[in-house]
Order: C-alpha cells, then sequence, then structure tokens
C-alpha cells in the first residue's frame, strides 16, 4: 500500500511541477500581452496628438487585441493558480499519509518483532525442565544439610572423648584419694585396739559432753 501511495505521490509531484510550469507560461503571457495593450494606449495617444487618427485607430484596433488576450490568459490564470493551489495541497496530504503509513509500519514492524521475541522467549522457557532444576537443587541442598549434620555430629562426640578422658583423669584422683583415707582409717583401728580398756572409757568419757555433765551430777549427789 506504502509503494503505491509513493507512485501516487511521484506522479502528483510531476503534475504539480506541470501546472506551475503553465501556470508561468501563462502568467508571461498575459504580462506580455497587458504590457503591449498599454504601449499601443500611448502610441495611439502620440498618434493623435501628432494629427494622424487613422494611425491612432490603429494603435487602438492593437490595444484591444492585446487587452482581449491578456482577459482571456487572466481568466486562464486565475484557473491555473487554483489548479496549482489544489494540487499542492493534495500534494501535502498525500506526503502526510505517507508519512503516517510508514510511522504506523514501523510501530506495527516493531510490534511484530517483540512478539516474536516474546514466543521465542516462552518457547525457551517451555524447554527448560524447571522440577528437574528445582529437584536438582533440592537434592544438592539435602546434600548439605547431612553434610552439616555429620558435621555436628563429630564435634559433639570430639568433645565427649575430652570430657571423658578428663572424668578418667579426675576418677583416679578420687581413687587415690579413698585409698590415702582406708589407709589413715586402718591406722586408727590398730591404735585404738592397743589402748586399755580403762584408758579408752576415760578418753571416750573426757571427749564426750554429757558424760561430763554427768560426773558433775555424781558429785553432787555425793555432796549432799
Amino acid at each position: 500500500a506504502i509503494v503505491d501511495m509513493q507512485e501516487d505521490l511521484v506522479q502528483l509531484r510531476q503534475a504539480v511541477a506541470r501546472s506551475i510550469a503553465e501556470q508561468k507560461r501563462t502568467e508571461q503571457q498575459y504580462n506580455k500581452n497587458q504590457t503591449e495593450a498599454n504601449n499601443w494606449q500611448k502610441r495611439a495617444q502620440l498618434a493623435l496628438s501628432k494629427g494622424d487618427e487613422n494611425l491612432a485607430r490603429e494603435a487602438l484596433v492593437r490595444k484591444k487585441t492585446n487587452s482581449d488576450t491578456a482577459a482571456t490568459l487572466k481568466t486562464q490564470l486565475d484557473q491555473q493558480t487554483n489548479q496549482v493551489n489544489t494540487l499542492k495541497r493534495n500534494l501535502v496530504a498525500l506526503e502526510g499519509k505517507i508519512s503516517e503509513a510508514k510511522t504506523k509500519k514501523n510501530m506495527l514492524k516493531a510490534r511484530a518483532q517483540a512478539a516474536k521475541a516474546n514466543e521465542k522467549l516462552q518457547q525457551t522457557m517451555g524447554s527448560i525442565n524447571t522440577s528437574g532444576s528445582l529437584a536438582a537443587f533440592e537434592r544438592m541442598e539435602q546434600k548439605v544439610l547431612e553434610m552439616e549434620a555429620r558435621s555436628e555430629a563429630a564435634h559433639e562426640l570430639g568433645g565427649a572423648d575430652l570430657e571423658s578422658q578428663f572424668r578418667l583423669l579426675e576418677g583416679n584422683d578420687v581413687d587415690d584419694e579413698l585409698a590415702t583415707m582406708k589407709a589413715q582409717l586402718a591406722g586408727g583401728s590398730v591404735s585404738q585396739e592397743a589402748l586399755p580398756a580403762s584408758q579408752e572409757k576415760q578418753s571416750t568419757s573426757s571427749d564426750s559432753p554429757v558424760d561430763k555433765e554427768l560426773e558433775d551430777l555424781r558429785k553432787q549427789i555425793d555432796n549432799l
């Protein structure tokens, strides 16, 4: 359609050019006849002033011929001027339509390219296995979680081994202290068995506050 409009535009421009050329020629002929009519008018006046009436009459006849021709050309010139103006307006309108058509064509072309690119993008997106990709990420995440769990378990086991070692060391100290206490107790029992019964009783009495109080009561009774 745009090609046809451009061909019409070329033809219209040629028509406008021809009309303008004809207008110029008509205008030149009109100006020439108008000038000749004015000249014959002056000659008629000159001949009449010189007393040559016949020559003056002949000059007026020539003037009338040029004036009539000029009037006809003036009518033709006005028509051609209107025609040229109309052709110029049509030319401007056609140029505007062609420009609008080109703009619309470019817009449609851009929209078509965008639609094609979008279609290709959708096809590309559709060909991608999103479920498989998500499953791969989930498997990767599961592996990371397992590795973190193993690392945490190893850390806890390492801490437990360390605490066990310290407990063993502390247990040895307790055993040593227990052995010492047993030895002390064993030595104390031997010393008590070696003492006489009276000394053991005296020692026990002297060491007991109840026995002291009982002894004081006995002394008070004896003094009564």
